[in-house]
């Protein structure tokens, strides 16, 4: 089967500059790479063509030849232009993942961040827009990544002749095979600079505190994390950025308790309150409402308040809010009040010596009756 055009097999013009060729073997490389497609032969297939096709037209004199002479070129051998005679050269990296530690040549995409972001609990309830300030890692704005003092030269390294890589080549049984490692002179970026960049030390990318807008959503809990694409650190080497995911902390509330996305909260009752009933007002997450406290209530008692809970994430669910009443006992009364409780409890046909007694032949007959 005859090659396709190299120029046809990036997607680029014959007149395309070396800038634009690299973007797209960039974009490609991404789409078909080995590592991201593990089980489509057909994605490997392509990613070898994509690769063999850069190899030809990012370095000027193989281009130039692929330019007058096409896959024909007379200087090329048996292996072709992509396959730089017979030492598999095209194909350097994919025999450097599974020989050469795993290392692919395409760019590599910048590392994530995590940033600890706390909020109400209130704003758990019902979301909320908080912006941040990250520090991470950009393009150094004022040399705009080249590493180099504005207005310089910036020389190809003569180590690598600007690829980057070093190699070496190894004769084997089935032929020579090229082993590619980063080139030791400039670390991998093809250029030796002659006035380092004042603003970023000669690396290309500086420190920079930015300003992100996190949109936390409605239900949200400690612990939750969101992801905001491309938010994280810049690529050393031209690739996509990392992300940035946001670790959501909650604060205590000084009321509320949540379980899930039901809401707890404790109310106390009067003794009078508890023993008539009342029309009690209770704090909600939506403000105080109306509950009606039948009489005879007893203290542990729970209220159940319908959709007045937390929205469960990334649903329109509410859940409902406890409500919790303790009857407190009266302190410090006066002579008057001692005087009608005393009342009440003859009354009610109870004494305290009778209490008493009650409660204690009760847990004899627990403890010694089975």
């Amino acid at each position: 089967m005859s090659k396709r055009d190299y120029y046809e097999v990036l997607g680029v013009d014959r007149n395309a500059s070396a800038d634009e060729i690299k973007k797209a073997y960039r974009r490609l490389a991404r789409k078909y790479h080995p590592d991201v497609n593990k089980d489509d032969a057909d994605a490997a297939e392509k990613f070898k063509e994509v690769s063999e096709a850069y190899e030809v037209l990012s370095d000027p004199q193989k281009r130039a030849r692929y330019d007058q002479f096409g896959h024909e070129d007379p200087a090329q051998g048996m292996g072709g232009a992509g396959f730089s005679g017979a030492d598999f050269g095209g194909f350097g990296d994919i025999f450097d993942m599974f020989f050469g530690g795993g290392r692919s040549r395409g760019p590599h995409r910048g590392d994530d961040l995590e940033y600890e972001l706390q909020i109400d609990f209130e704003q758990a309830a019902f979301g909320v827009e908080e912006e941040i300030s990250v520090p991470r890692t950009e393009t150094c704005p004022t040399c705009h990544g080249s590493g180099a003092r504005p207005g310089t030269r910036v020389d190809k390294c003569p180590v690598c002749n600007g690829t980057g890589e070093q190699q070496s080549v190894v004769d084997t049984p089935f032929g020579r095979m090229v082993n590619r490692r980063v080139c030791t002179a400039c670390r991998g970026r093809g250029v030796r600079i002659q006035s380092p960049c004042p603003d970023c030390q000669g690396q290309g990318r500086k420190r920079i505190r930015r300003k992100v807008k996190v949109k936390v959503p409605a239900g949200v809990d400690s612990g939750n994390r969101l992801r905001i694409p491309g938010a994280g650190e810049s690529s050393p080497d031209g690739g996509p950025p990392g992300d940035l995911y946001i670790v959501i902390r909650v604060r205590p509330h000084k009321l509320f308790e949540r379980d899930g996305t039901n809401v707890y909260v404790d109310v106390p009752l009067t003794f009078v309150q508890a023993a008539l009933g009342d029309e009690i007002e209770v704090p909600t997450l939506d403000g105080p409402v109306k509950l009606r406290i039948p009489e005879g209530t007893q203290t542990g008692t729970s209220f159940r308040l319908r959709g007045r809970g937390i929205v469960r994430l990334n649903s329109h669910h509410r859940g409902d809010q406890h409500v919790r009443v303790h009857v407190i006992t009266p302190t410090n009364l006066t002579d008057r009040q001692r005087e009608l409780l005393r009342e009440l409890g003859k009354e009610l046909g109870e004494t305290p010596h009778e209490q008493s007694r009650t409660l204690i032949e009760r847990m004899k007959s627990a403890l010694f009756d089975n």
